[in-house]
């Protein structure tokens, strides 16, 4: 890649996200001037801790309103960017009526209209898109077909479909679209980042993401009587945002990055929640035999076919690319759990106990 002028303004699609603000706050702390996309500029309420932290910054926020779904709505946003961080994807894992209209949709078709921007705006030298580990497997059991029992960025996820698993199949169908485009150009380059679970304090208490679901059902007692045995890479959302950062700056980085500071089981995580906060909230104390959670799961939304998958592997990631590649130093989950749950508890959202 050709040196990148640091002068030049940043996009960052879905600034209001989880990841993205964490981006966001770094990018101007730097000093960057940063082109952030908002669904709704007249939410003032959605963005202002981005408002707020630019200006006790030596950055400049510019914001913009875009609709992943509208055709040309980065345009204006991208103009004099040499660097695009497309951070914007929808989070519907469970509440959904329409899998491809609801889901993937909006992931396939907003990572294309974002990269046809691209290819329409002759300043973009490079482009990073937020991928998942979600897209380098579809159930834990594939874990089963890795050499060294562990994920990395060359596995891609190919069991899930838009019947089984539409979540994860719209991050591996919108990461695979990306790649599709980078490659019929040679203009800008592409980096995707592939996160585990992210945990860690959030910059607002709008947000919503998948971690925050987990832990909510640890603190209403949904989880008391037991978890399945299932296993989640988790990774704290300030490293997350640094690897953004690194890949967007880094000539060197290139392809795809797993970024994963370990792996705990549903109830490694209970039982260090319990032992930081006691057992004042009904976190759980034991694991659920495979056939009983199979009898209740699809009353929770969990097909027969998603138990039979992926309760009873556990599952690991190879990081080791990014530590390599970008110089990542992965915080300690445990404290990154932690952290999350007692904000929960500040923000209201968990009742204090």
């Amino acid at each position: 890649m050709t040196n990148l002028n640091t002068s030049a303004p940043i996009l960052v699609t879905g600034a209001t996200g989880y990841i993205a603000s964490w981006v966001i706050k770094n990018l101007l702390e730097q000093g960057h001037t940063v082109h952030a996309t908002v669904r709704d500029l007249n939410k003032t309420h959605s963005f202002q801790h981005l408002t707020d932290i630019a200006a006790k910054s030596t950055g400049n926020l510019q914001l913009f309103q875009a609709n992943l779904l509208e055709e040309g709505a980065f345009d204006a946003a991208m103009q004099g960017c040499e660097i695009v961080l497309h951070m914007a994807s929808p989070f519907v894992v469970t509440n959904y009526k329409d899998a491809v209209k609801d889901i993937i949709e909006p992931a396939v078709i907003g990572t294309e209209n974002v990269l046809n921007s691209v290819n329409r705006t002759a300043s973009v030298k490079r482009v990073v898109v937020t991928s998942s580990i979600a897209a380098t497997y579809g159930d834990a059991i594939d874990i089963l077909n890795t050499a060294n029992n562990r994920f990395d960025e060359s596995h891609w996820n190919t069991s899930s479909s838009p019947e089984h698993q539409p979540y994860p199949y719209s991050k591996v169908a919108a990461e695979r679209k990306a790649w599709e485009m980078a490659k019929a150009q040679n203009r800008w380059d592409l980096v995707c980042i592939n996160p585990a679970l992210v945990l860690g304090p959030s910059l607002t208490k709008n947000t919503q993401s998948g971690s925050v679901e987990v832990l909510l059902q640890f603190a209403n007692g949904m989880t008391l009587a037991g978890v399945p045995a299932m296993w989640n890479g988790i990774v704290d959302v300030r490293d997350v945002a640094d690897a953004h950062i690194q890949a967007a700056f880094n000539p060197a980085a290139e392809g795809r990055y797993i970024i994963s500071g370990g792996t705990l089981s549903l109830l490694e995580m209970g039982k260090i929640l319990a032992q930081h906060f006691g057992r004042k909230y009904p976190f759980p104390r034991n694991q659920l035999p495979k056939f009983a959670f199979k009898a209740f799961g699809p009353l929770l939304g969990f097909s027969r076919k998603f138990v039979e998958l992926n309760m009873g592997y556990p599952i690991y990631f190879n990081a080791e690319k990014s530590q390599r590649e970008l110089g990542m130093h992965y915080r300690n989950i445990e404290t990154s759990l932690v952290e999350h749950f007692q904000q929960l508890i500040d923000d209201g959202i968990v009742k204090k106990r």
